[in-house]
């Protein structure tokens, strides 16, 4: 009885509800940034002069910025970029960075030398400088936005793969393993990974919040997508004359950015909670 129990305690476990929120949230923006196209009210790209600066209403409910086109179906036609560089780069940054991760704690010696110096030169520039390094040698856009912001977060996956594999290393069933006489790659497949999983999924999670805030603040710099497209940082780089007339054609897309930045984190915090209980209400230090 008590093992049927103990079985169907965590069965019974609810998801935390900062990841319900989070996860709810996030996956409104996306529907809307996939019908964007179908559901705004207007061209997101036709110009109305006759129309500029005009405030929030009903009709327009985001206002006008100084072409006249309505905020309201730029926003929703730009919400797919930031999407797109959130999930994209935070991709890259994870097919690159935990391969180098797991090869360097695989194999110690010169290839960890090589593996982590590297590293250590990435990630001791500004993830802005970096991205700017990157960027500055190609004309600017959204792809290249996405690989450039993807490379600036390869470092830190690449450190906490390792970290995380040089910890299950030390492991008592590996050691029960290499006993057998399996291989490096036998053990990083079958002991390594399923046991590597929680903390890299967390981490990408949270790590998606970062590369949305970058790869915004890139385009914001003007390094993104460029005009007319209604990416949100560059919608926010735009406003910036008007910023004292017209404060909504601003406001709408920065308030957008900081709601899906929040869902993310907050979706993060709650996918951290589940996974190890243990660090339930703490902060990440």
């Amino acid at each position: 009885m008590s093992g049927a129990a103990g079985a169907a305690t965590p069965a019974r476990r609810r998801l935390p509800r900062t990841l319900v929120i989070g996860l709810v949230i996030v996956g409104v923006i996306a529907l809307l940034a996939a019908l964007g196209p179908w559901i705004a009210p207007h061209d997101p790209d036709a110009f109305a002069m006759r129309m500029r600066l005009r405030p929030p209403s009903l009709a327009r409910p985001f206002g006008t910025d100084e072409f006249g086109r309505d905020v309201f179906s730029r926003v929703l036609a730009g919400a797919h970029y930031s999407l797109l560089m959130g999930f994209g780069a935070t991709a890259i940054s994870l097919a690159i960075g935990v391969p180098l991760g797991l090869l360097a704690a695989l194999h110690r010696g010169w290839v960890e030398e090589v593996i982590m110096r590297g590293v250590d030169l990435m990630i001791s520039l500004p993830p802005v400088l970096l991205g700017l390094l990157i960027l500055a040698v190609t004309e600017p856009g959204l792809f290249k936005t996405i690989l450039a912001v993807g490379l600036v977060y390869v470092p830190i996956m690449t450190r906490l793969a390792r970290a995380v594999a040089l910890e299950l290393l030390a492991e008592n069933f590996v050691e029960a393993a290499r006993a057998r006489g399996e291989g490096a790659w036998h053990i990083l497949a079958r002991e390594i990974m399923p046991n590597a999983w929680p903390p890299l999924i967390v981490e990408t999670a949270l790590r998606i919040t970062f590369a949305i805030l970058l790869g915004s603040a890139l385009s914001f710099l003007g390094l993104g997508p460029q005009p007319p497209a209604s990416e949100w940082g560059l919608m926010i780089a735009e406003s910036r004359p008007f910023i004292a007339e017209a404060p909504w054609i601003g406001l709408a897309p920065g308030l957008c950015l900081c709601l899906l930045l929040i869902a993310v984190n907050v979706a993060g915090e709650g996918l951290r909670d589940l996974l190890d209980p243990r660090l339930r209400g703490r902060g990440h230090g």
